[in-house]
């Protein structure tokens, strides 16, 4: 039967997560580092995931997945364990277990571009697996929805993962994670005054590098030198902190020093391996520091490929010239507009 045969669904779930910037202590949520404490902002654009849910004896395939920013449309037969064209999508449906009644038309799309260091594969797998839930009797917390998308990367692929992309991604806003064994972690959001948001949001400016960001040789011989050192390792613990002093900052409005523990935490990352702060990167941090900004952080691990955050200062057209400073200077460097997000995963029909 063609799958046009059947074109209105029974049923259209919608969900939306937000990404992740602004990662102070980050390398600290992972197994090798134990216990970690994390500073992260999520915010938008969001990624999109969409089901269009039919009877299964309506359509020719069970579940088709539509990758919309690779434009790859393909049927996916459950059961199966051969996940070689979009892995993380294919491993968090079978994660799901899909009712066998139902049929399902998946698209996934993220406007953030792909690599791009912003926990954007998290987000992805989160929105996923909170639609995935509608089709089941119970509704998954926050908390759980984060845990699921987790145990997709680590579990299922046996990807190198952390924890605090995915819990960003589930609870949106500015957030403190404390990851008291790993991989198990209390979130508390940040609440500040709407001044204190707005002007956050004024001044933030995520940069993408023009590349996707590509786990590398670098990241293997950092993670095996911080296995062998153990969680109590000077440099972790230098990580640690920057996540404690970007709360503290948050809480009393300081953006001076906000910006001041993003600086540490990027320095703290070179310490690990001075490939982790790439030419590329160096070149916006170098530029921002001739206009104004008063912090930096390299997003994610670091390495080739992916984006940097900046603090810019108080002025509005001192950012905008930054901005332009920084695109002038090499092509390829791409500004994405950001905005601060109240909220997590979001599912609705």
């Amino acid at each position: 039967m063609n799958d046009q045969a059947q074109t209105t669904p029974l049923r259209v779930i919608n969900s939306v997560a937000p990404i992740r910037i602004c990662d102070n202590g980050g390398w600290t949520d992972t197994w090798f580092a134990g216990h970690g404490e994390i500073f992260n902002i999520g915010v938008y654009p969001y990624v999109e995931v969409q089901i269009k849910v039919f009877p299964v004896e309506a359509r020719e395939h069970r579940i088709i997945l539509y990758a919309e920013n690779y434009g790859d449309v393909y049927p996916i037969a459950p059961g199966h364990s051969e996940w070689d064209r979009h892995p993380l999508l294919e491993a968090a449906i079978e994660y799901m277990r899909v009712p066998e009644d139902l049929a399902l038309h998946i698209t996934v799309y993220s406007e953030v571009p792909a690599g791009c260091s912003t926990g954007t594969s998290a987000a992805i797998t989160v929105a996923l697996v909170g639609a995935l839930d509608r089709l089941t009797p119970g509704t998954m917390a926050p908390h759980e929805i984060a845990y699921a998308a987790h145990d997709v990367e680590t579990k299922m692929l046996n990807l190198q993962s952390g924890i605090q992309d995915q819990l960003c991604a589930a609870y949106g806003g500015i957030n403190f994670i404390d990851m008291y064994q790993y991989p198990y972690a209390t979130l508390s959001q940040i609440q500040v005054p709407n001044s204190v948001w707005w002007e956050l949001e004024r001044r933030l400016v995520l940069f993408f590098l023009g590349k996707a960001h590509e786990s590398s040789a670098v990241h293997e011989q950092v993670i095996h030198k911080l296995e062998d050192s153990g969680p109590n390792n000077v440099a972790l613990d230098s990580l640690r902190r920057t996540a404690q002093l970007s709360r503290d900052a948050i809480y009393a409005g300081d953006f001076k020093a906000l910006g001041r523990a993003m600086i540490v935490n990027t320095e703290a990352q070179g310490d690990l391996h001075p490939a982790l702060i790439s030419a590329d990167a160096q070149q916006i941090i170098d530029i921002a520091k001739q206009h104004g900004a008063v912090g930096w952080k390299v997003n994610g691990a670091g390495g080739e490929g992916g984006s940097v955050t900046l603090l810019s200062g108080p002025s509005s057209s001192e950012k905008r010239e930054l901005i332009q400073a920084i695109e002038t200077a090499n092509p390829a460097f791409k500004s994405l507009p950001i905005y601060l997000s109240r909220f997590g995963v979001r599912i609705w029909e």
